[in-house]
């Protein structure tokens, strides 16, 4: 029976090699739509928690894992040899940079290895790790040729970005459509189909390269209009205008405006990462990408700007940053999740530090950050008022922080997020 019919008739294996916050949720979801998967990840403490029955990620409930994995229909695994009863292999491992803002591919090409010992005739290999346009056809095909069998006429071969929003209540992986390029009109259609089982709404494009361009193009727009509105922010805080009231007073507008926000520094595994895979390739191409550097530019000074303004909130209150005591509140990259992939709350921590201050932290989702020279478990916010800390630092604005007190307990606070709308004191600093 070919791959399509296996599909079309749910008796094709699905294998996951990462299961982190993109392949677990796709992982889980094939699973409760009948797709028997293999679920493959170095990391021990995940494949064990997970067959147990528990989750780690906030956004894939527990009891879908219990169930699926009770079921049978999820196999958790750390033996890569389980992945050669897939008939389907979705990379899902992270693409982070290197220090010197170069693509770091470790990951995937560990993964095509893995990939490559299994591979057969007839299976269909998808890559949904961000990265720039060229890596499947350049990296990825050739490592899983190396063996003998051909892309294209031995299996099949895709790139499909992953479009993961942690935390997001409305959007998840069965409702964001799923953009699919193939190497070639066979693969597509054949990605198409084994997506359609889980997504949907799947939206093909004409080749890999394409769809490589089209997560970068997504994740590169946002980060260059948050570069805006951050430069936005500190121009008016040069003017002295309230930028917030700036951006609500625009976005009245029902046409030509969107708005985006400025914040503390760019956070996660995509925003502050993708724009830099994008200037990088462009740069072999003899195209400088100025738009995407200048925003870069501007996005990575934020959290020095968040330190100036706390030095400048202490000295209105007559303290020197040096010897005071610091409390952040909120180190994960955004709202109401625990993922603290390049949040600018870590920079943050450690800027303060350099300059003298002694820093805390609250946040109900993160227990414990190992940062650089930094290892620090959070505080209960009791604790930290109690200690007599000098500033709060409002970096993630947490829904389950209760405002109020905050502002009624600590006698600075500056407020990066406009977590404090509304309120008024003599006590409060904006961005």
């Amino acid at each position: 029976m070919d791959l399509q019919k296996r599909l079309e008739s749910k008796q094709a294996v699905a294998g996951i090699i990462g299961l982190g916050y993109v392949g677990l949720p796709l992982a889980v979801e094939l699973a409760r739509s009948g797709v028997k998967t293999i679920g493959f990840d170095v990391d021990v403490r995940k494949v064990s928690e997970l067959a147990d029955g528990r989750s780690y990620i906030p956004d894939v409930p527990s009891e879908h894992v219990a169930v699926a994995v009770n079921t049978g229909m999820l196999i958790p695994t750390t033996d890569p040899a389980s992945l050669a009863e897939a008939d389907v292999i979705d990379i899902c491992v992270p693409t982070p940079l290197r220090k010197t803002k170069d693509p770091d591919l470790s990951y995937v090409v560990k993964a095509v290895e893995t990939t490559a010992a299994v591979l057969r005739k007839g299976q269909l290999v998808i890559l949904e790790s961000t990265t720039y346009p060229g890596t499947t056809d350049e990296v990825v095909k050739p490592a899983l040729e190396a063996k003998g069998l051909k892309a294209g006429r031995d299996f099949y071969l895709a790139f499909s970005p992953e479009r993961v929003d942690p935390g997001n209540p409305t959007y998840h992986t069965k409702n964001i459509p799923k953009v699919v390029g193939g190497m070639d009109e066979a693969s597509t259609a054949i990605a198409s189909a084994f997506y359609r089982q889980v997504v949907d709404t799947v939206v093909p494009v004409s080749s890999t390269r394409a769809a490589e361009m089209v997560k970068l193009l997504e994740n590169t727009f946002r980060a260059v209009n948050i570069g805006m509105a951050n430069e936005l922010a500190l121009m008016c805080h040069r003017m002295g205008i309230d930028v917030w009231e700036v951006i609500d007073a625009a976005k009245t507008k029902p046409f030509g405006f969107m708005p985006f926000y400025p914040g503390p520094g760019l956070g996660g595994h995509c925003i502050p990462i993708d724009p830099f895979y994008l200037s990088w390739k462009a740069k072999q191409f003899n195209f400088e990408a100025r738009f995407i550097e200048l925003a870069g530019q501007v996005n990575g000074s934020m959290p020095e700007h968040v330190v100036t303004r706390v030095a400048e909130a202490l000295n209105a209150h007559r303290k020197p940053l040096n010897g005071s005591k610091i409390h952040v509140l909120g180190v994960a990259y955004k709202r109401d999740i625990d993922d603290v992939r390049e949040s600018p709350a870590l920079d943050v921590i450690e800027l303060l530090a350099r300059r003298g201050a002694s820093v805390t932290y609250s946040d109900p989702y993160v227990p414990e950050i190992d940062h650089g020279s930094h290892q620090m478990k959070a505080v209960p916010l009791d604790a930290a008022i109690a200690s007599g800390a000098d500033c709060a630092v409002i970096v993630t604005d947490h829904k389950a922080f209760d405002y109020a007190r905050i502002v009624s307990s600590f006698p600075v606070i500056v407020d990066t997020r406009n977590a404090l709308k509304g309120m008024t004191s003599e006590k409060i600093f904006g961005l």
